[in-house]
């Protein structure tokens, strides 16, 4: 999908606006083949993977990122810290390989995703992807099989992987204008069955919870320093002033606009990719006096290209009370680290 093409249906999504009524017929069409699916597993003419091991999916309904990635990256910290020993799954959108692979940490985002290399380089933990995330799963443990539980980073509407917990990620835009693609961006109906429903950004309009789910919001805002192509950082505080351009292949490009000029930072020229984009044929901005900021996520692709950009980190504040709620339900479910933190 091209940026304006996205910006476009973007805005439509936010009300239930002309264009959004002329997309309800295609709606109705999305929403019965879910159902549809959904049902051949519910009435078990079509079977989920069960692993070995307990499986926690953090996912969104609605289209394009809502900070999954960062909750999955807190997440797999917070295991850690706990005793577990956690491995990865993903699908690796925005690849051009289909195959199930490990995710290396010198790996190319080409071949493996943007989110999978980025979670491998700052999780440290093992990661692999493929179409089939039960395939991905049981390729992991077979090479790695001290590992004791899996995270699934996006996933949600992937009924074939059975899983234990379930977290839905929400942003500022919440449910949008509550109908189902095209008409506005749910993939699924909202609200629907989860366990846990962290907002990552405050929104306009309270969104409706599932029962028996467990609300929390956390805080998303830019970390106060840039890393470089190296590992080196460079405080934010000593970019302002100075000559900038900004970059981002992400759901929403000008929210980290934003970000980075609420920090104090004079932006020249931003330019707003479509998400998981490819940087092999963008080409370089034309001032080569400006300094070039970019996402995490976008980094992995464009360092080789371009070592001397920066990448600005999102720190994301999950309250406490998330993982305590999270230890909870993996305990109800009669899971426990296996080591002592």
């Amino acid at each position: 999908m091209s940026a304006r093409l996205q910006a476009v249906l973007t805005a439509a999504w936010t009300r239930r606006g002309p264009l959004a009524c002329a997309l309800l017929p295609l709606a109705a069409l999305y929403g019965a083949l879910s159902h549809l699916r959904g049902a051949l597993y519910r009435r078990g003419w079509r079977s989920a993977a069960r692993l070995p091991v307990p499986v926690i999916v953090v996912g969104n309904v609605i289209a394009g990122g809502a900070g999954k990635t960062p909750v999955t990256l807190a997440v797999a910290e917070h295991l850690k810290a706990r005793g577990w020993q956690p491995g990865i799954v993903s699908r690796g959108h925005g690849r051009q390989s289909d195959d199930c692979r490990e995710v290396m940490p010198e790996g190319d985002a080409a071949q493996t995703g943007d989110e999978p290399l980025l979670l491998r380089r700052r999780a440290g933990v093992p990661v692999f992807v493929a179409r089939r995330r039960a395939q991905a799963a049981r390729a992991l443990l077979a090479k790695y099989p001290h590992c004791d539980i899996l995270l699934c980073d996006d996933g949600l509407q992937h009924l074939a992987l059975a899983r234990d917990v379930e977290v839905v990620v929400f942003d500022a835009r919440g449910a949008g204008n509550g109908w189902l693609l095209p008409a506005g961006p749910l993939r699924e109906p909202w609200p629907r069955p989860a366990d846990l429903v962290l907002q990552t950004e405050p929104a306009a309009a309270l969104l409706a919870l599932p029962p028996n789910a467990q609300f929390f919001e956390a805080r998303r805002a830019l970390a106060h320093e840039a890393v470089r192509a190296n590992g080196t950082r460079v405080p934010l505080a000593t970019l302002r002033g100075q000559p900038l351009a900004a970059l981002a292949g992400i759901a929403r490009p000008e929210a980290f606009f934003a970000m980075l000029r609420t920090a104090g930072l004079t932006l020249a020229q931003t330019h707003a990719l479509p998400d998981h984009a490819d940087f092999t044929h963008w080409p370089r901005p034309p001032s080569q006096n400006e300094t070039l900021l970019c996402t995490e996520k976008d980094a992995v692709k464009l360092w080789p290209l371009m070592p001397a950009a920066l990448a600005v980190p999102l720190a994301l504040e999950v309250p406490p009370a998330f993982f305590e709620a999270l230890d909870g339900r993996l305990a109800a479910r009669g899971y426990h680290p296996q080591r002592t933190p």
